[in-house]
């Protein structure tokens, strides 16, 4: 007897029963997570190795013999099944992995490739509907994207007929960034290892070297990282555009390795950017214990509400595992401000939504702002919003309730004042607009490159990073990982008289303003580097 899995309902696309059935004979992957031994404490304030968190927090053996069970019976193989990640990796033809789950699998294109689609719900042997968590693959359409921005630069405008006075722009390297926001000097993140997440794109270790040499900075060591499931490196031969994927890959790389040349930079390169490609990748990572990352940037995303309720869960868990391994995660918030969603997307409802990771507790979430410098210093600061849908993402959560070290915090209510409270992102925030952006090489293209027209990189996408790099800093100093940190910025955020955020005052996401303390589009503000790390030493010593 069947039973509907929990959460696994999925909206179908519009022209859905219009589309021509997926080839039944086409090899699949679908990828199954089963419930733990043990739940996680909600507290991640101790960290466990990885042996330990198997042994603790793993899957029961008898749990996978079970699922092994279920693909016999129904004419599918068990690809590979790993305790500790909590997975069993099934594969069969498109045929039999729509009568084992109930689904119908429809194709549908998606520029040069044709993904799967279905719809509703998928169902599992009564037996299996407490081991099972989530099934993702048999849908593969693409979740998420990248948050990174090119602004048009005003030649171009001009050349349209569409310049109206833009305001003067500006372009950075992270290094100078570091420096504004006063970052520890005297420390490049030796010894650590940050982990970026990658669904597509690629880069040249050449063009990297070239890039480095020409900020004066020691290239780092960056490795791709093989992984079962996973992608490959796999840049482009063109100039970058605003939807080309290299680019969010080049900015990672370069403001990471900018900001913390002595850490190791290790990419992980999903298969595709599938809501299974993006758990699998991020699983990976965090159960690396080879290479061991402390700190994962993450730069792409998606609206939670375009998320299955199994997605959403699944990621969620995934992070608080990364927060008990001693594992801090930084997730940028998205480039479309409260909306969260393009203005043309066609599941826009018109409504504030909050970026998936970032939405969760266990992640940092990075926002962004527009500065203005003179000198060594930024003399203003405020939100980066250039407009509905585009800037800074920023809000109140609908599905994430509100963890412990927001709860003395004025939230606004999600939907009205009776509503329960949840949770609210950004946590912290650093320069995203692009007019006042990062000097990136991509590719052979120079961002900015005003003879050109070509603007510099922005986008929250940049934060990310630009977080990563400073944690690799502060690791260096105190002598072992931050981990989740999330608790104790807010702890240090309350402190009378503390002198570590900037607050974002000015300013408005679409939806929310910014104002004095917390505000959901700027969070705690902008950070000094080296007051962060001297607040963490000093509470390390009590």
């Amino acid at each position: 007897m069947s039973q509907i899995l929990a959460g696994s309902t999925k909206a179908a696309p519009r022209e859905f029963d219009s589309l021509p059935p997926f080839p039944g004979g086409e090899t699949i992957s679908v990828t199954i997570r089963l419930r733990r031994k043990n739940h996680l404490s909600k507290w991640a304030d101790t960290t466990i190795t990885q042996r330990q968190f198997t042994l603790r927090h793993g899957s029961e053996r008898a749990d996978v013999e079970a699922i092994k069970a279920f693909a016999a019976a129904n004419r599918l193989t068990v690809e590979r099944a790993r305790l500790g990640h909590r997975e069993a990796v099934l594969k069969g033809t498109a045929a039999d992995m729509q009568k084992a789950f109930g689904v119908e699998l429809r194709a549908r294109r998606v520029g040069k490739e044709i993904r799967r689609v279905r719809s509703g719900h998928i169902s599992v042997p009564k037996s299996l509907a407490e081991v099972i968590t989530s099934v993702t693959g048999l849908d593969n359409r693409p979740f998420a994207k990248p948050h990174f921005r090119i602004a048009a630069h005003a030649a171009m405008e001009a050349a349209a007929g569409t310049a109206v006075a833009p305001a003067p722009a500006a372009a950075y390297t992270p290094a100078e960034i570091a420096s504004f926001y006063n970052f520890p000097q005297n420390l490049d993140g030796t010894g650590q290892s940050i982990a970026i997440l990658e669904l597509g794109g690629g880069f040249r270790q050449e063009e990297l070297t070239a890039y480095f040499q020409d900020l004066g900075i020691p290239a780092p060591s960056t490795t791709v990282v093989s992984f079962a499931g996973g992608g490959e490196n796999n840049p482009g031969v063109n100039a970058c555009d605003p939807f080309c994927r290299d680019a969010e890959v080049m900015l990672d790389l370069q403001v990471a390795g900018a900001v913390a040349p002595g850490a190791k930079l290790l990419v992980y390169f999903a298969a595709d950017d599938s809501d299974q490609s993006f758990l699998s990748a991020f699983s990976a990572i965090i159960h690396d214990s080879v290479n061991k990352p402390n700190i994962v940037s993450i730069s792409w995303g998606a609206p939670e509400k375009a998320a299955t309720q199994q997605f959403r869960e699944e990621f969620d868990q995934l992070l608080q595992s990364a927060a008990h391994l001693g594992i801090t995660v930084c997730a940028a918030t998205g480039d479309n401000a409260s909306a969260d969603y393009p203005p043309d997307d066609p599941e826009w409802d018109n409504e504030a939504h909050v970026d998936l990771p970032a939405a969760s507790p266990w992640a940092l979430a990075c926002g962004g702002t527009r500065i203005a410098t003179a000198g060594s210093a930024i003399t203003r600061e405020e939100l980066w919003f250039d407009g509905p849908n585009d800037g800074a993402g920023g809000g109140i959560s609908r599905f994430f309730p509100i963890p412990d070290f927001q709860r003395h915090l004025n939230i606004p209510s999600r939907l009205q004042p009776s509503g329960p409270a949840m949770r609210g992102i950004p946590d912290v925030c650093a320069v995203a607009a692009p007019s006042s952006g990062y000097k990136i090489l991509c590719n052979g293209q120079k961002f900015p490159d005003p003879e050109n027209g070509v603007a510099a990189m922005g986008g929250t996408s940049a934060v990310a990073p630009l977080w990563a790099g400073l944690i690799a800093r502060i690791n260096q100093s105190i002598g072992r990982p931050c981990g989740y940190i999330n608790p104790t910025l807010y702890s240090i955020a309350a402190t009378p008289g503390q002198k570590v955020f900037r607050e974002i005052v000015s300013g408005s996401n679409g939806t929310y303003m910014a104002g004095p303390g917390w505000n959901p589009c700027a969070g705690l503000g902008s950070v000094d580097g080296t007051r962060l790390l001297e607040a963490l030493k000093k509470r390390r010593r009590k």
